[in-house]
């Protein structure tokens, strides 16, 4: 009895030896060598994690950019100088673009725009959006609820006092979170350099657009006769501002009548034009 015991175990321990070496064996014959630069060119990367690229975090990019599927600017949260340095790394021409950061196109404050009543339900601008339009009487204007915020992984964006997010143009990387996160598509990627907006998505007629909201644009077209240089026009009730020929001025912000754009002018600029926008 004891014998065909001590058989058994003997037979199971060689057998056990048996499977580990051939383990070992198939580790070694079928083991796919990862190229040195994925790591290298992960320890490059900011280590945000954010997902703004497409891939499961930064390691998941840099295996992707390694195998040619992912550009060497897919990096968001890098910008142009992660992009520079991860093109020089694979060996591959980059064009830098000009730097994005979100914009909240909405002037919607609490003291501006209408509410219909209160929500009461999930604090999530998409969960609002899906279920009652939350409370606000304008149903394309800024929830709220601070569902950007949220997801932003840098810090770039705050909820303001008036009811509104701030984003901090310093801290944002233009990864594009909020802008997929924000159900109405108020919050989109500028220029870093533009400094003129029209804060307003609303395409519904002036007089619909000031029962809901007296910060909205009412497509006066004040505006666009104020304009010397054709660089803001009206269409489908909504004013649109061309970045390419606006000089930021200040003038057409100066005569809206809602003050629904906002026009930001450098200290460098002619301080009567500063005057007119402010």
């Amino acid at each position: 009895m004891l014998s065909s015991i001590v058989a058994a175990a003997l037979s199971m321990g060689i057998l056990a030896v048996l499977f580990a070496l051939l383990l070992v064996w198939a580790s070694r014959r079928f083991a796919v060598k990862e190229d040195p630069r994925v790591e290298m060119l992960a320890n490059m990367l900011p280590q945000a994690n954010c997902g703004a690229c497409g891939f499961s975090g930064c390691s998941g990019f840099a295996r992707a950019a390694v195998e040619g599927k992912a550009p060497a600017d897919g990096c968001k949260a890098g910008g142009p100088t992660v992009a520079t340095r991860v093109a020089q790394l694979l060996g591959v021409p980059v064009t830098a673009g000009n730097r994005q950061v979100a914009h909240v196109f909405c002037n919607g404050t609490l003291a501006l725009a209408k509410r219909t009543g209160e929500y009461r339900g999930l604090q999530d601008c998409r969960a609002a959006q899906l279920v009652s339009g939350g409370g606000k009487a304008c149903t394309y204007g800024c929830l709220g609820l601070g569902t950007c915020v949220t997801v932003c992984p840098f810090g770039a964006l705050t909820m303001g006092p008036d009811g509104l997010p701030i984003v901090d143009k310093e801290k944002c990387t233009g990864c594009g979170l909020c802008v997929q996160a924000c159900p109405r598509g108020v919050i989109q990627l500028v220029d870093y350099n533009q400094r003129t907006f029209v804060n307003c998505v609303s395409p519904a007629p002036g007089k619909l657009v000031r029962q809901v909201c007296q910060g909205g644009c009412i497509s006066c077209s004040i505006c666009e006769r104020t304009c010397e240089h054709d660089a803001i026009h009206v269409t489908d009730n909504l004013a649109a501002v061309d970045p390419a020929l606006c000089v930021n001025c200040g003038k057409c912000a100066a005569k809206c009548p809602t003050q629904v754009i906002e026009c930001h002018v450098l200290e460098s600029e002619e301080p009567a034009t500063a005057a007119a926008a402010s």
